[in-house]
């Protein structure tokens, strides 16, 4: 399974399925995953049973869309046929079986999580809370009204996300790799390997007579999907604002005075001191301390000599240093003089022996002086309170089922018709990055059917929100020959190149493996191309420059010595041939550092086995039962391939 983890995670559909590899071993809560925990309407076909548990079609479908959804945030233009054509499909309904035959298997042993558990839970998550920074129980409605899911639905997500983690928490890091393992990978990082590369550019291959109308038809049928549009929304929205309460909101004479009022103690005259402190367990050892600094020690010293350390408290209030002691050391301490010791007194933390190190007069603030400062606080409040309003006012028109027209005329906004868009905001593919406002209204309207009511998402990081509504979908399609009929043909031309070129670079590499120097082989071929050049490196590399390795550094080190092999440039570039001249082996023996830190490697990668080969274990020991045919009858409507039979 670690071959096959790793296989996920470098190759390319792996890069964009990764974010969903097993539910069990990343469970992360937000407003992203909370989209895709059921809802909608459950379809009567059961794709998998484990125990008395089942996950519908439509179940299976809101858990795609979602995941989708997410990895859209990386791969903006991917659709739903891609993504289950890229492995997404498995990727997911492995995730939720998964989930399920843990819960499942955490039951039968006797595992059970509180209500009152889950709540604090739900409690604690951000999306959860309102401009306080604490639970709304409004905001927490609205948005499971949004995504058409339950309470229930969302707390049996996080009961069974909760046991998972009991079950599996224990063995993520939990192994332990000796240093014997652990040494022939660490040389192994140490490998160095030398050779050459050549390089055959496509543009050094003729490129031949103009190609025929034949030709370019035949050619463009056969890459139809290189010139097929993806999918595109038309979408209805409007936008609501801060900036559109300015002047509504704007505080009066009578808040800011009323506010100034409600906080007098905190513009008062006040007076701060800086603090310094030793807290004590015992009563004794704390008047032995306070006897020393009173005799004239200083209070590190003293307290370096009772094995403790001193605190400071700069610029502390009266009412911060009661909370952080009690009332009578507080007072004791802003009474004293500057210089003075206080204690030892008693708090629920130990003893406190206080000194006063400087004292601070702070003059008060006059109304004119905040006035300015009163008036942005409430006018922001005001702002956010007419946002919520109008937000909450449009949340109840929609669960009135009023339709997009008339929760915008009831709420006097601006309706607004996108031109058609792509899922990442842009009107043409060749277009400028649009408006973030836009794509993110885009983005919503690519999670919806035009069917679905109309939905609020949030706008930027202000409050601001828009109505949006789903209102044409344009499938994905080929654009007509005729439109890009150039662009065919000199695609043509440059596929014929690439094809010379794959066949100049295996005949040059069919020489190098016959004995031939590579500058020979390439002089032979009678192309105009860069000489050979040298390959130096180590195995080392290809994990600390990852993806910006050069290909021809890489397909090094998966070579035999003294031999050639070709792999093809980026972007139909051309071809590279590389010959593999030496292998130094590596010896990591005394290198504690390297050691160490492919022990930690390794561990996570056991432990994230352990977790696969426990979840498979669980699967095993409940009942789980596939609907085969409605699994793939689901997989080809969703990729694609659907026939239209049942």
């Amino acid at each position: 399974m670690l071959t096959n983890l790793r296989r996920a995670i470098f190759s390319t559909p792996g890069k964009i399925i990764a974010l969903i590899v097993l539910v069990v071993i990343a469970v992360a809560f937000g407003m992203a995953d909370i989209t895709g925990i059921g809802g909608g309407t459950a379809s009567s076909s059961t794709l998998v049973t484990v125990g008395d548990k089942k996950l519908t079609e439509q179940e299976l479908q809101d858990r795609l869309k979602n995941a989708l959804n997410r990895v859209r945030e990386q791969q903006p233009m991917l659709d739903m046929t891609q993504f289950v054509n890229t492995g997404g499909f498995e990727q997911v309904l492995d995730q939720v079986i998964n989930g399920m035959a843990l819960e499942e298997y955490a039951q039968q042993q006797g595992m059970t999580v509180s209500k009152a558990a889950i709540d604090g839970q739900i409690a604690s998550l951000p999306a959860f809370q309102g401009f306080d920074g604490k639970f709304s129980q409004q905001r927490f409605d609205d948005l499971l009204k949004q995504q058409n899911i339950t309470a229930d639905q969302v707390r049996a997500d996080f009961r069974r996300e909760t046991l998972v983690q009991w079950l599996v928490g224990p063995t993520i890091g939990a192994s332990q790799v000796p240093t014997r393992l652990a040494l022939p990978y660490a040389s192994l990082q140490l490998e160095r390997r030398k050779g050459l590369v050549g390089y055959i550019p496509t543009g050094a291959i003729d490129a031949g007579k103009t190609p025929t109308a034949a030709e370019v038809e035949g050619f463009y049928k056969k890459n139809t999907a290189r010139y097929t549009l993806p999918e595109r929304r038309v979408v209805r929205y409007a936008i609501v604002r801060p900036e559109q309460f300015v002047e509504a909101a704007k505080a009066t004479e009578a808040e800011i005075a009323a506010a100034y009022k409600a906080n007098a103690a905190q513009y008062a005259a006040s007076t701060r001191r800086n603090l310094a402190q030793i807290i004590v367990a015992d009563e004794n050892a704390a008047k032995g301390i306070a006897a020393k600094v009173k005799g004239g020690a200083s209070m590190a010293d003293a307290a370096k000599a009772a094995g403790l350390a001193a605190s400071n408290v700069d610029n502390a209030e009266k009412a911060a240093f009661a909370r952080a002691s009690s009332d009578a050391i507080a007072n004791a301490a802003f009474a004293a003089d500057q210089g003075a010791v206080v204690g030892p007194l008693k708090s629920q933390l130990g003893w406190h022996i206080v000194r006063v190190e400087g004292i601070e007069q702070v003059a008060g603030k006059s109304l004119d002086q905040v006035r300015g400062e009163l008036a942005a606080e409430i006018t922001k409040r005001k702002e956010a309170e007419a946002l919520a309003d109008l937000r909450g006012k449009i949340d109840g028109a929609i669960a009135d089922n009023s339709t997009f027209d008339e929760a915008v005329a009831e709420a006097k906004l601006k309706a607004e018709t996108s031109a058609p868009l792509y899922a990442d905001g842009r009107a043409a593919m060749d277009g400028e990055a649009p408006d973030p406002a836009l794509a993110q209204i885009a983005t919503a309207g690519f999670a919806m059917e035009t069917s679905d009511d109309p939905q609020l998402t949030p706008i930027g990081q202000d409050g601001a929100f828009a109505l949006v509504k789903a209102e044409r979908v344009i499938p994905a399609a080929p654009r007509p020959l005729a439109e890009i009929r150039d662009q065919v043909t000199a695609d043509f031309i440059r596929d014929r190149q690439l094809q010379g070129a794959r066949k100049a670079a295996s005949a040059i590499l069919a020489k190098l493996n016959k004995g031939v120097p590579m500058a020979q082989a390439i002089q032979e071929s009678g192309l105009r191309v860069p000489p050979p050049q040298p390959l130096d490196a180590s195995r080392g590399q290809l994990s600390q420059m990852g993806d910006q390795l050069p290909p021809p550094v890489r397909l090094m080190f998966s070579m035999a010595e003294k031999k050639a092999k070709m792999t093809a440039a980026p972007q139909n570039g051309g071809y590279w041939i590389v010959w593999l001249e030496d292998i130094e082996e590596g010896n990591a023996k005394g290198n504690d550092a390297l050691i160490a830190q492919i022990r930690g490697q390794l561990g996570q990668l056991v432990g994230n086995e352990y977790v696969e080969q426990f979840a498979a274990a669980a699967r095993k020991a409940v009942k789980v039962e596939r609907n085969e045919a409605a699994i793939a009858r689901l997989k080809a409507q969703l990729g694609g391939q659907a026939t239209g039979g049942n």
